[in-house]
């Protein structure tokens, strides 16, 4: 694969990166959103019936696991919660779904973004296979002419030596 094509290769994956980015980020970042609501409402209200809890009680005993793999942790203030899902998570995500590495940090929640993850991989994975193959075979290209060169200079100072030597030996001088 040529240097050019495999630069417009590389173009077509991060394009893909981040149009993937942005669909997650409108499919999940909703849904996560109406989590933070509904959990800062749930603790207002809890906080709000039973006086004699106090906050700090409260975060002892909340262990929302749901509301957690969410992105939202119900422990504090969650109206200053990062997101999961704002775009630079969403392309982070994207991303190790088509490198199939799986960070595990975030999933979809949402149907759609389930059902999307899925045909993104489909597709996204034999793309970013098709990059790695590309970015290979100019590394390897890289070396080869490397190794040329190297073994050029040895073989261009071995006869210098060589030819020194001899020119010595039999008491000529010859210039080169």
């Amino acid at each position: 694969m040529r240097l050019t094509e495999m630069l417009a290769v590389f173009v077509v994956v991060v394009a893909y990166l981040v149009a993937g980015g942005l669909v997650f980020q409108a499919l999940e970042q909703p849904f996560e959103n109406n989590q933070k609501i509904t959990i800062t409402a749930e603790k207002a209200a809890f906080l709000q019936k039973h006086p004699c809890v106090s906050p700090d009680e409260l975060k002892a005993i909340i262990k929302v696991r749901a509301a957690l793999n969410a992105g939202v942790n119900p422990i504090g203030d969650t109206s200053y919660n990062s997101s999961h899902w704002d775009l630079g998570s969403a392309f982070f995500f994207a991303g190790t779904v088509i490198t199939t590495i799986g960070y595990g940090n975030i999933a979809p929640s949402t149907q759609g973004g389930k059902i999307f993850c899925i045909l993104y991989a489909i597709f996204g994975i034999p793309l970013f296979g098709f990059l790695l193959a590309g970015v290979g075979d100019q590394l390897g290209t890289i070396f080869v002419k490397s190794i040329a060169k190297v073994e050029k200079m040895f073989r261009v100072s071995q006869n210098k030596n060589v030819l020194l030597c001899y020119t010595q030996l039999c008491g000529k001088y010859m210039v080169m």
